[in-house]
């Protein structure tokens, strides 16, 4: 269990193959619609549906475990600043991969998990054209996944910035005992 001193090994592994999946795919997301480079996205979807994974043990972990205790009382102006970003991660961490699962899937592009067929895709044999199982939800996760990226990459900015706050300003422990010091 995580405390004032230490975080469980459980807690700091999942803060950090999330943490650097997630910038990873919203770095090879946004190379991929900027430069319209496909041959990433079976990679992207597949690690996207990975990550998913991971995150919904880290939701049940939070939820069992609690959020960690911050290592000092900080003004209340704050805490509720670094509360509602943690929020806005965890939420995005989870709706990032649905939406995307969801633009994709009922796009009718499918998803696969390292060639492993999760969703699978609809072509039309005559046309060869894929067609969208459900046009209308898979344009919502299409503007879920593209605006949430967004809101994702402005909260992970301000996630650094307040741990390096810590660490540089407060000279406090916040980083180091989420690097398992």
């Amino acid at each position: 269990m995580d405390n004032h001193q230490k975080l469980s090994a459980l807690t700091i592994f999942l803060h950090w193959i999330i943490a650097l999946t997630m910038i990873g795919l919203v770095g090879v997301g946004l190379y991929m619609s900027t430069y319209e480079y496909y041959p990433l996205y079976d990679w992207h979807k597949s690690f996207g549906v990975v990550i998913l994974a991971f995150v919904l043990v880290r939701i049940w972990w939070r939820v069992k475990n609690g959020w960690p205790v911050p290592v000092r009382a900080y003004p209340a102006l704050e805490h509720r600043l670094a509360q509602l970003t943690h929020w806005v991660l965890i939420a995005s961490t989870l709706l990032m991969p649905i939406s995307g699962m969801m633009y994709s899937g009922l796009g009718g592009y499918g998803v696969k998990v390292f060639g492993w067929v999760l969703i699978p895709g609809n072509k039309n044999p005559e046309t060869g054209q894929t067609e969208p199982f459900h046009a209308g939800l898979s344009g919502l996760g299409e503007a879920i996944h593209h605006w949430l990226g967004y809101i994702l990459i402005a909260a992970i900015v301000l996630h650094i910035a307040g741990a390096l706050k810590h660490h540089v300003f407060d000279k406090d422990q916040t980083l180091r005992r989420m690097l398992g010091r």
